[in-house]
């Protein structure tokens, strides 16, 4: 699982430390001979090879093929590439306001229906797809249709299949942002049937500064970035191909340990969740079952985040409340405010690859001190 430090860090869902796979690959890229990988010269051609490899790597690790897969700079530029490309379809977009603030800030731009949301943090699929505007709708057609694989927050899976089979009867687009759950679920992009899928590199032990756009066979978009014919035509700008291998490395390092490390994930999210269903004022949020196996969310009465965040700082332990970061505050949380729980009062304990059962423990040892003191302020 990796080696502990004095620190434990739990904020696996945000970004995780460097595979040792992915750091390794860039040493390699970075210190051999670097080329443009559109040239036909010798250092051209050898960066091609090495991007295509990558592009392979990546495609094989989610089911797609390669010609699917269009590299972007992260999670965030494949979700806005996704929603510039598919407006000409129509303006009108349907979510749930639990998606990333990405989605919704770009389904935003234009009208936009929100779907329902329950208790756990589970899209109602049926609200989804009723909020879909046909051709005869006019100028507000739905373009495309967005659901989350699983909740960056809560961890709650979403029902991503039922979904993407009745968009595709709809005849709308439908778009998956499965950056969290890349390298922690099965993913097989052909076999779903999504038309388009967002993924992160850095939120699985690969590269910050890397993501990739899974496009469904057959389907154009119009580039988000122009300029050149990269990426098929699809994004253009010199492909890094240093990171594109980086990503690569992880990625394969990620499945290849998937079902180890979702078992001792589960066991010590699990553990996590026990020490909170019996400690008053505590309680787990979203699925306790049907959740990512690495991520936990938990509610708090009356205590507020930012001095929980710091006394577990303070006591070496690193997580992240379930609201958003806006500069130095936190901001209330759409995703539990859309699930009607209290949306400032939260904390997210996800694991990363490294996460040892001792960073476990010693959350569990510095959690009921912190609780303790800020308690016996009030």
């Amino acid at each position: 699982m990796g080696t502990s430090t004095t620190r434990a860090y739990l904020d696996g869902a945000s970004t995780q430390p460097l595979r040792p796979e992915a750091r390794a690959a860039l040493l390699e890229a970075w210190t051999g001979p670097l080329g443009d990988p559109g040239r036909i010269h010798t250092e051209g051609t050898e960066a091609r090879a090495r991007l295509e490899w990558a592009r392979e790597h990546v495609a094989a690790a989610v089911g797609a093929r390669p010609r699917s897969v269009v590299f972007t700079s992260g999670g965030s530029e494949a979700i806005a590439a996704a929603c510039f490309g598919a407006a000409r379809r129509g303006p009108h977009s349907v979510a749930a306001p639990i998606e990333h603030s990405a989605v919704r800030a770009w389904a935003e731009r234009g009208p936009v229906t929100w779907a329902e949301v329950d208790r756990t943090g589970r899209v109602d699929v049926d609200s989804l797809l009723a909020a879909v505007r046909s051709d005869g709708d006019g100028d507000e057609t739905t373009g495309l249709v967005h659901l989350q694989w699983a909740n960056h927050e809560v961890g709650t899976r979403q029902r991503v299949t039922d979904a993407v089979a009745a968009c595709r009867e709809l005849g709308v687009l439908c778009h998956v942002d499965a950056c969290g759950a890349l390298g922690h679920e099965p993913i097989a992009f052909d076999e779903l049937g999504a038309d388009l899928m967002s993924l992160s590199a850095h939120k699985l032990g690969g590269p910050p500064g890397i993501g990739a756009l899974l496009v469904r066979r057959g389907l154009r978009l119009d580039p988000l970035i122009v300029g050149g014919d990269q990426e098929r035509a699809r994004r253009a700008g010199m492909e890094p191909v240093a990171l594109a291998l980086g990503f690569a490395a992880a990625l394969d390092a990620a499945v290849a340990g998937r079902e180890h490390h979702a078992a001792f994930a589960r066991i010590q999210t699990d553990r996590v969740a026990t020490w909170a269903d019996a400690t008053d004022g505590v309680r787990v949020l979203g699925d306790p079952v049907d959740r990512l196996d690495h991520l936990i969310c938990l509610g708090f009465d009356e205590i507020e985040p930012q001095p929980l965040l710091i006394g577990l700082d303070q006591a070496g332990v690193s997580v992240h409340s379930g609201s958003s970061c806006a500069s130095e505050g936190l901001e209330p949380s759409p995703v539990l405010a859309a699930m009607g729980v209290d949306d400032q009062r939260s904390m997210r304990v996800s694991l990363s690859w490294s996460t040892t059962a001792a960073d476990i423990d010693r959350f569990l040892q510095a959690a009921p001190e912190v609780l303790d003191r800020l308690q016996a302020l009030r």
